[in-house]
């Protein structure tokens, strides 16, 4: 089972983080935006033989801090450096999904000699869009679906009702139940709210949508999750991962983006089967 710990940062950022610790290789799990650390819960306990395995909710997330600004790649990645020297890690395995998949590969272009591998779990588009995209970044926040459970809600059971309507939640196990209840909070007005910071949103959609994940050829072992339901369907959307990554996996898994809440026995046996080639 996992414990859950804190760390400081010298920036005065709290990060909350899951630790599986019975195994000795490295492993940093990363969630999606609006996420947090505990969407890994599964996956954690499956491994946990054979690695140290760190899940942090990152900055704005779970219960981490939420500075009013700072949430571009940079901010991200410093927290993170921050924490695998505070953990004492010079070489490790990485895994993210949707957002963090998107600056991993920034992260990977700047600090190769860290990174043992690296999955990629139904990334968001990772090439670089235009400029007056922005414009429609409202309407992509009252749609996507990860978006929804943002906010306020009116009571416990209006979120709860809620989170059951989305992807991420298809088929309510216990496990997503234990999820759900991580990722909201009662103020002290009565009110239930998401713990992922409004304030964080903005700046990460800038971030994410206007700037390339990859921008040069990288020889790290790479395993790229498709789930049949995801995020990248189409051919354009792959072919950049094929040509930056001549150490690329590609694997398909049941189920949508959330693969690892929905069916989590698949995806978590191809993620064990991958790590332990590399």
């Amino acid at each position: 089972m996992a414990t859950r710990k804190t760390f400081i940062n010298p920036d005065n950022i709290e990060i909350s983080y899951l630790e599986w610790n019975q195994g000795q290789i490295p492993l940093l799990l990363l969630h999606g935006m609006a996420d947090h650390g505990l969407v890994w819960g599964k996956l954690g306990n499956y491994l946990q033989e054979n690695y140290h395995i760190i899940a942090p909710d990152l900055r704005g997330h779970g219960n981490s801090s939420k500075p009013e600004k700072g949430y571009f790649t940079e901010d991200i990645i410093n927290d993170l450096e921050a924490l695998i020297n505070h953990l004492g890690w010079t070489k490790f395995h990485i895994l993210a999904h949707s957002w963090s998949a998107k600056f991993v590969p920034i992260w990977v272009t700047q600090k190769s000699d860290y990174f043992l591998s690296m999955t990629l779990v139904d990334p968001f588009y990772i090439n670089k869009l235009p400029n007056w995209m922005k414009i429609t970044f409202p309407l992509l926040y009252q749609v996507l679906p990860f978006l929804k459970m943002t906010g306020d809600f009116p009571s416990y059971e209006f979120a709860q009702n809620l989170a059951k309507t989305l992807k991420q939640y298809q088929g309510w196990s216990d496990f997503q139940q234990e999820v759900f209840n991580y990722s909201i909070q009662q103020n002290d007005n009565g009110i239930w709210s998401s713990k992922f910071a409004i304030q964080a949103r903005d700046e990460i959609f800038t971030d994410v949508m206007l700037k390339a994940g990859l921008t040069q050829k990288l020889n790290i072992p790479t395993l790229f999750i498709q789930p049949e339901k995801g995020l990248n369907r189409s051919n354009f959307q792959i072919q950049p991962f094929k040509d930056y990554l001549p150490n690329l996996t590609i694997k398909k898994v049941p189920s949508n983006h959330w693969a690892f809440l929905v069916e989590p026995e698949p995806f978590n046996k191809v993620i064990k089967e991958f790590l332990a080639q590399n």
